[in-house]
């Protein structure tokens, strides 16, 4: 069964100065998926509030949350969302968990495991893996929350304090850029015990060598061939509930361009 693709262009989640650049990267990436099976998630005009609590601009990624989990619900067969920032993942991600039986293989440069007390910034992008595993603002944590022992953390190498012990204290698995391969991650996720993988991309897992479009990006990252290997790898260890692509941010319309090759090649290896 075809993919369909959830196009979700949400900065609200972002600390970047830049963040409305994830508006036009989304919709570059939108102009080169099929229309037909292409849903596009409004997104509110203003920033939102934090709604008394010490997450930036709540108030809008609830909405986005509940816009998207609205259309998934009623949508079949392998779901695809496409950001947009990563608070974009809680509607796909939190659905997927709720059998309780899904790994979540978390490709990104930043863990994104701080709590809104811990986080330096507030913006919820650095706290979305940390709700989806019940720590968070009440709104956002999900009914069934993520296990710690079905995350594989991959890629990332910036960390802040609370994070690592975080890792640490959970036992979460963590594969760094140099340790990922497929036989890495086939091991990894088999060890999880879990009957299928939801599959999230921060494009900053990527070497900056490999991409330019991104607001955060961090040396020593993951090769595109290695990131595309590592999809198939996944792919073949555990049938996919899922995916997301998210954090395209690229400096203007017209520089999008430069990277949608190679963000094509990763959406295709996910849906093919």
């Amino acid at each position: 069964m075809a993919a369909t693709f959830f196009v979700v262009p949400q900065w609200q989640g972002s600390g970047s100065a830049r963040a409305m650049r994830l508006i036009d990267g989304a919709e570059a990436i939108r102009e080169d998926l099929p229309a037909s099976s292409t849903v596009l998630i409004d997104i509110p005009s203003g920033a939102g509030s934090d709604e008394g609590t010490a997450v930036q601009r709540l108030s809008s990624i609830v909405s986005v949350r509940d816009a998207l989990l609205a259309e998934i619900s009623v949508s079949s067969g392998l779901g695809i969302t496409i950001g947009g920032d990563c608070g974009v993942e809680l509607a796909p991600i939190g659905r997927a968990i709720e059998t309780g039986d899904t790994a979540v293989l978390w490709l990104d440069a930043h863990p994104d495991l701080n709590t809104p007390q811990s986080s330096p910034s507030g913006a919820f992008t650095g706290m979305v893996l940390r709700t989806l595993l019940g720590e968070g603002a009440d709104v956002v944590v999900p009914s069934i929350p993520l296990d710690p022992k079905h995350v594989v953390l991959a890629g990332a190498r910036a960390f802040d304090d609370a994070e690592a012990e975080y890792v640490t204290a959970a036992g979460i698995t963590v594969l760094d850029p140099a340790q990922l391969d497929a036989a890495s991650v086939t091991e990894a996720l088999a060890a999880t015990g879990a009957s299928r993988v939801y599959i999230h991309i921060d494009l900053d897992v990527l070497d900056p060598a490999f991409i330019d479009g991104i607001d955060s990006p961090e040396p020593f990252g993951v090769t595109l061939p290695q990131l595309l290997d590592v999809i198939a790898a996944a792919k073949a260890a555990l049938p996919l509930a899922g995916a997301g692509v998210t954090e395209f941010a690229p400096s203007a319309p017209e520089a999008a361009v430069d990277d949608l090759g190679s963000i094509l090649r990763i959406i295709g290896a996910l849906a093919s």
